[in-house]
C-alpha cells in the first residue's frame, strides 16, 4: 500500500477505536480514573531506564541517564502533581452565590510527539489525556516511532489493567505528513497537543481545531552583580548537559554584569566549559545554524562533537561551548536557539542594560517562554518579572529544571505555553485542567426561598450524584436532596455506592 494512503488509514482507524473508548471512559468516576493514571505512573517509573536507552539508541540524541531522569518525572513526579486534582464530576462550588463547576472531558486528544524528548513526552500527554478523561491518538516524529510506541505500550498495558477501556490509547506506526494531517483534521479529533518545530506548530494552528502548540525557547539567563556566581554558573552548565540541551526550556544566551565577568569567565572554565575564538566563533556559526533555524545535525550532541563538526578540537570533557556575542539578530547566528550545550554570552555594564539584552533575546525567538535570572537583590528580580515577555521567569534555579517544574513548583510538564505574545493560546504548564471544558450550574439567586433548597449539604457526598434511576421501592428524592453516602443507586446503567464515586 502506499505509505500516505497507509498511514492515513491507520490514523481514521485509531480515532475510531479512540471515538469508542471514549464514550465509556467519559463516564468515570474519580476513583477509575485515578485508579488508571496510577497503574500507569507506577509502571512508567519502573519502565524509565528501559525507554531511556531505547529512545537513544533509536534517535541518537541527548543522554541515557538524563532521559531516565524525565522518564521518571513524567511518571512519579507528574503523578504526585495532579493526584489530588479534581477533573470529574463538580470541580469547583460556590455554595454561597449557587454556582458549581463541573468538569466535562474535550473528547480525543491529538499528540505530536517530538524527537527530543520521546518517551517523556509520550507518558506526559498520555498521563494527562487520561486523568481529564479524555483519549488519545499519538503521531510519532519518523525518527522516534519505535520508542514513542514503546512508551505508549507500556502505558496502555498498564493502564487495560487498571480499567481503562480497549482504545483510548493509539499510536501510529506508519508515519507520514499525509497522515498526521489526516489525524489532526479528523472530525474525530476534538483538541490538538502538539510539541515540535515551528512548523508542526502551525500545521495544528491550520487544522480547524482547537489546539495547544509551544513556541521555541531561547531563554536568556542573567548573572547579575549580587549574584552567587558559584552557584549561578554551575546552575547553567548542569542544566545545558542535562540531555545535552534537548528541553526548549534550557539557557541559550548568558547575560552577565560587567563587574562580575572575570569572575563568571574564570567559573565556567572550572566547570570545564569553552570559550571558542573568533576564528572558532566564525566555523560554528554554518554548522549550528543553517539558514535561520537550527542545525538538527548538532540537536542534542556533545560539546565535543559539535566542536568536531564545526572544525576544531575541544577536550571530550568539555561542558559547554561559548561564544561571545556583541549583538542578537541575523549578523550573529549563535544568538539563535540551539538545543545543544552552546551558549552565547553578553557582557552588560548593569541590570538595565542586562535588561535590554534580555528582551532582544526573547524578541529574537522566544517571546513568551522562560527568562532566568540569579540575583539577590528582590528589587532587580521584581523588575524582570513584572516587565519582561516570559511566562516562565525562573529565580536562582537552572531554566530545563526550573520551567518544566523539577526545581520548582511549576506543574510539571513537557509542554510550555508561550501566551499569545509566542502565538500560543495559553501560557500555562499543559495539564489536565487544559484538557477538560468545564460546564457552570447557575441558579437565580432572586429566589432565595428555592435558593436555600438547592445548596449543597457538605455532609453530602462532594461530588453530585445525578439520580438517574432509584432502586425499584424507593420514593423519589425531596427537592434540592443529593444522594447521601452509603446509598446505593444506579449510575450510567450501573449498580454503584455512592462512597465508591
Amino acid at each position: 500500500m502506499d505509505k500516505d494512503l497507509e498511514s492515513t488509514q491507520q490514523a481514521r482507524d485509531l480515532l475510531a477505536k479512540a471515538k469508542k473508548a471514549q464514550e465509556e471512559l467519559s463516564q468515570f468516576s474519580q476513583k477509575e480514573v485515578d485508579a488508571v493514571c496510577a497503574a500507569i505512573a507506577e509502571e512508567g517509573f519502573k519502565q524509565a531506564e528501559f525507554l531511556a536507552r531505547l529512545a537513544v539508541e533509536e534517535t541518537q540524541l541527548g543522554r541515557v541517564e538524563s532521559k531516565k531522569i524525565k522518564n521518571e518525572f513524567c511518571t512519579r513526579n507528574l503523578w504526585d502533581a495532579m493526584r489530588e486534582m479534581k477533573t470529574c464530576g463538580i470541580i469547583g462550588r460556590d455554595d454561597k452565590n449557587l454556582v458549581y463547576e463541573i468538569a466535562e472531558p474535550m473528547g480525543t486528544v491529538a499528540a505530536i510527539i517530538p524527537t527530543t524528548n520521546p518517551t517523556s513526552t509520550a507518558i506526559y500527554k498520555i498521563m494527562i489525556a487520561l486523568k481529564s478523561r479524555n483519549t488519545i491518538v499519538i503521531s510519532p516524529h519518523p525518527r522516534a516511532i519505535k520508542c514513542i510506541g514503546e512508551s505508549a505500550r507500556v502505558c496502555t498495558e498498564a493502564g487495560l489493567k487498571a480499567g481503562l477501556p480497549q482504545g483510548s490509547v493509539g499510536w501510529m506506526t506508519a508515519v507520514t505528513l499525509e497522515g498526521t494531517t489526516e489525524l489532526m483534521r479528523h472530525r474525530y479529533t476534538r483538541v490538538i497537543l502538539s510539541t515540535g518545530g515551528e512548523g508542526i506548530v502551525k500545521a495544528a494552528y491550520s487544522s480547524g481545531k482547537p489546539a495547544y502548540g509551544v513556541g521555541p525557547g531561547n531563554a536568556p539567563v542573567y548573572i547579575e552583580r549580587t549574584a552567587d556566581v558559584r552557584h549561578a554558573v554551575s546552575n547553567i552548565v548542569e542544566s545545558k548537559l542535562f540531555d545535552y540541551g534537548t528541553v526548549c526550556a534550557s539557557e541559550q544566551a548568558v547575560i552577565v554584569d560587567q563587574v562580575i565577568d572575570k569572575e563568571a569567565k574564570e567559573e565556567f572554565r572550572r566547570q570545564k566549559a569553552y570559550f571558542v575564538s573568533p576564528e572558532e566563533k566564525k566555523k560554528m556559526e554554518p554548522v549550528c545554524i543553517k539558514g535561520d533555524i537550527m542545525n538538527p545535525d548538532v540537536v542534542g550532541q556533545s560539546a565535543a562533537k559539535i566542536a568536531k563538526l564545526c572544525g576544531f578540537t575541544v577536550a571530550e570533557d568539555t561542558s559547554v561551548l561559548i561564544a561571545e556575542l556583541k549583538a542578537v539578530g541575523r549578523e550573529e547566528p549563535l544568538s539563535r536557539e540551539v538545543l545543544a550545550p552552546v551558549l552565547a554570552y553578553y557582557v552588560e555594564p548593569d541590570w538595565m542594560s542586562a535588561c535590554e539584552r534580555c528582551l532582544q533575546v526573547l524578541r529574537f525567538g522566544g517571546m513568551g517562554h522562560t527568562l532566568v535570572i540569579h540575583s539577590r537583590d528582590p528589587q532587580v528580580i521584581m523588575e524582570f518579572a513584572l516587565k519582561k515577555p516570559a511566562y516562565r521567569f525562573c529565580v536562582n534555579t537552572p531554566a530545563t529544571f526550573g520551567a518544566i517544574g523539577y526545581t520548582t513548583r511549576l506543574f510539571p510538564s513537557m509542554s510550555l505555553g508561550c501566551g499569545t505574545s509566542g502565538g500560543n493560546i495559553s501560557a500555562d504548564n499543559i495539564s489536565p485542567l487544559n484538557l477538560i471544558n468545564v460546564k457552570r450550574l447557575a441558579f437565580d439567586v432572586r429566589d432565595d426561598a428555592f435558593a436555600q433548597t438547592m445548596k449543597v449539604s457538605e455532609t453530602l457526598v462532594s461530588d453530585f450524584v445525578p439520580f438517574e434511576k432509584r432502586e425499584p421501592g424507593k420514593p423519589p428524592p425531596a427537592p434540592g436532596a443529593s444522594a447521601a453516602v452509603g446509598e446505593t443507586i444506579l449510575y450510567n446503567g450501573r449498580r454503584r455506592d455512592v462512597a465508591s464515586l
